[in-house]
């Protein structure tokens, strides 16, 4: 072996610890370098805090929103000095659990605090100390892009970074960004009482979702008081009278807010790792890795936001187990290509595989079908007065290729079609599994026996009617 560790893992986001916990499960001598607080993104800046505000606004929307099911409504008292508290005191409750990192060297980790820098293939400097190392996995995650617009900088504004570090929410908010961080955000906060606006200079929300329900999507929001703006490219932002002020390029009247949210995508986090003197490839996503996740160095490889693939929480954690796999057993794996996502509005709307415009591109026109059914016919949507999504699986040459749910607990359906996608099943065949009734699954048995039933009708001259 190279060095005084088998495996070096630089950055203790959501990839960072779970290889780490991985490779020192498996009798590896691991060491873990963390600049800021373990955790990362997730835990202090993403999925952690804004779930936690998403969960206090869906409580007040459903204070609001009680006479659907037949209860007096009322308008809820929001303090959103408490909503933050919240926010933090979950944040607390996680960091000294599962994201501890006295939880890591328990397991043989050992965690090392400071800027990590590649000076060669099996080193890596931290500070005065030098880790020899067989290994390297790069897991610094991403950071927030900030757009081209004239006078942002003078006149502050928030990212997904900053927004949940002020001591006072602000009281009205313009986003820039109509991907998962700016939907999320715009209806949880005009939820909880602020004015939004919500800029996006694309044709419609969720640019990577299929349109019909994003479409759907797009007008509960504004049903709810999101102010959308579609087509709509940000020009110039500037501070009057005590408001952050964003002039659009089409001469629209200027909106004006207490704040100014960027939320416009990611960027990877390779700055200061001195990656390019060691000839590590970088392209505009992130570093450069192949199948295995191995960049081009050979004993350097890369998980999550940073190599560049899918930016999320449980893709990372998995590449990062694939990556270490991959350095240390016999065999090797590929890199996950399909990945499920979930943007958690409500209702949430959840992807995976081909939308269907996607899927014809692929295919050809006469060998995709697309099946789409509203929640308005599932039972459990009924009851729950939950019924304003919709489903749409996506089949080419009869296998599923696409699936998109837009309904409550869509991050949990999700999975199941995830699977049948992956396993090259047929629609139908999800028919021969027996669905819990009334769940909101019911609706992708529903979809899958109607499928089934035509194959049957096929045969129907079969049929003993004697």
């Amino acid at each position: 072996m190279k060095g005084a560790y088998h495996l070096v893992v630089v950055g203790l986001g959501s990839g960072g610890i779970v290889a780490a916990q991985f490779a020192a499960k498996i009798g590896l001598r691991v060491a873990a370098v963390e600049r800021d607080r373990v955790g990362g993104d997730c835990l202090w800046t993403g999925c952690v805090p804004s779930k936690a505000l998403i969960a206090s606004a869906r409580t007040a929307h459903a204070m609001r929103s009680a006479a659907r099911v037949g209860i007096t409504p009322v308008e809820p008292d929001i303090d959103l000095a408490a909503v933050w508290r919240r926010m933090r005191a979950v944040q607390a409750q996680i960091a000294r659990t599962d994201d501890d990192p006295d939880r890591l060297r328990a397991i043989g980790v050992e965690v090392v605090e400071g800027d990590a820098r590649l000076v060669g293939p099996h080193t890596v400097k931290v500070g005065r100390r030098t880790l020899d190392t067989r290994f390297v996995l790069l897991c610094t995650g991403s950071r927030p892009a900030v757009p081209a617009i004239a006078g942002l900088e003078q006149a502050g504004f928030l990212t997904n970074e900053s927004l949940f570090e002020v001591e006072r929410p602000p009281g009205s908010l313009t986003i820039v960004g109509g991907g998962p961080i700016g939907v999320e955000i715009a209806q949880a906060w005009r939820r909880l009482g602020p004015a939004v606006t919500l800029v996006e200079r694309g044709p419609q929300l969720l640019a990577r979702d299929e349109p019909a329900l994003v479409a759907r999507l797009t007008a509960k929001l504004r049903d709810e008081g999101v102010d959308v703006r579609l087509g709509a490219v940000a020009e110039e932002a500037a501070v009057e009278d005590g408001s952050k002020i964003l002039r659009m390029a089409d001469g629209a009247r200027p909106i004006a807010a207490d704040e100014l949210l960027v939320a416009v995508g990611r960027r990877a986090d390779v700055e200061s790792l001195g990656l390019e003197d060691l000839g590590i490839e970088l392209a505009e996503r992130g570093v450069v890795v192949d199948s295995q996740l191995r960049t081009t160095v050979r004993s350097v490889y890369a998980a999550g936001d940073v190599a560049g693939r899918f930016a999320f929480t449980h893709s990372a954690a998995h590449e990062a187990v694939q990556a270490v796999r991959n350095m240390f057993f016999p065999w090797h794996e590929q890199a996950v290509g399909l990945v499920p996502w979930c943007t958690f509005t409500e209702p949430e709307l959840a992807h995976a595989g081909l939308t269907g415009t996607e899927a014809r591109a692929r295919f050809g026109d006469a060998q995709v079908a697309v099946h789409e059914l509203s929640l308005e016919h599932t039972d459990r949507a009924r009851t729950d007065a939950e019924d304003e999504g919709a489903l749409v699986l996506v089949t080419a040459r009869e296998r599923l290729v696409g699936a998109h749910v837009l309904a409550p607990a869509a991050g949990e359906v999700i999975h199941e079609l995830a699977l049948a996608i992956r396993e090259k099943l047929k629609l139908r065949d999800l028919s021969s599994l027996v669905h819990v009734y009334p769940t909101h699954s019911t609706a992708v048995l529903m979809v899958a026996a109607e499928a089934a039933f035509q194959r049957a009708r096929r045969y129907a001259w079969l049929v003993r009617r004697r």
